[in-house]
């Protein structure tokens, strides 16, 4: 028999880019054990860096669109994972069993605000990237290590 896949939310405050990012990380390395998802407290439409990116590395996000976290609700999550610090205040009370885990990664756009060249703007979201990968290889077991804290 099959063992069911583990429901998560990735929420983030936008919506646009790392929670995007780990959800479609989840998607491509992940199927066989993790049903993915994403939303945020204040959706602000799919980052074309964080599409260019992801691409880069061979996954493609541009069919992924930014949710509003009232629009999942409904959904039996066993984890929502806060992916940005802003959101970590604002996440909803999920009903039903889920359990909260953040994991921080910086604002690749707050980043690149400053960046001089698009080259040098994409560094940040690249390093984001690589390290929310990093992230999600580790799933589901870092998550269970977690729980047993």
């Amino acid at each position: 028999m099959k063992k069911p896949k583990i429901k998560i939310l990735f929420l983030c405050t936008g919506n646009s880019c790392r929670s995007q990012m780990a959800e479609g990380w989840a998607r491509t390395l992940k199927a066989d054990e993790i049903e993915p998802c994403s939303a945020g407290v204040e959706p602000r439409g799919l980052d074309p860096r964080a599409v260019t990116v992801m691409a880069e590395a061979g996954v493609d996000i541009s069919w992924q669109t930014s949710k509003q976290v009232r629009e999942v609700l409904h959904i039996p999550f066993d984890y929502v994972i806060t992916v940005c610090d802003d959101v970590v205040e604002a996440c909803p009370v999920f009903p039903g069993k889920a359990i909260r885990v953040h994991a921080g990664f910086s604002d690749p756009p707050r980043l690149a605000a400053d960046a001089k060249t698009e080259e040098e703007a994409l560094s940040h979201y690249r390093r984001v990237r690589d390290e929310i990968r990093a992230y999600v290889e580790r799933l589901p077991l870092i998550l269970i290590k977690q729980e047993s804290i």
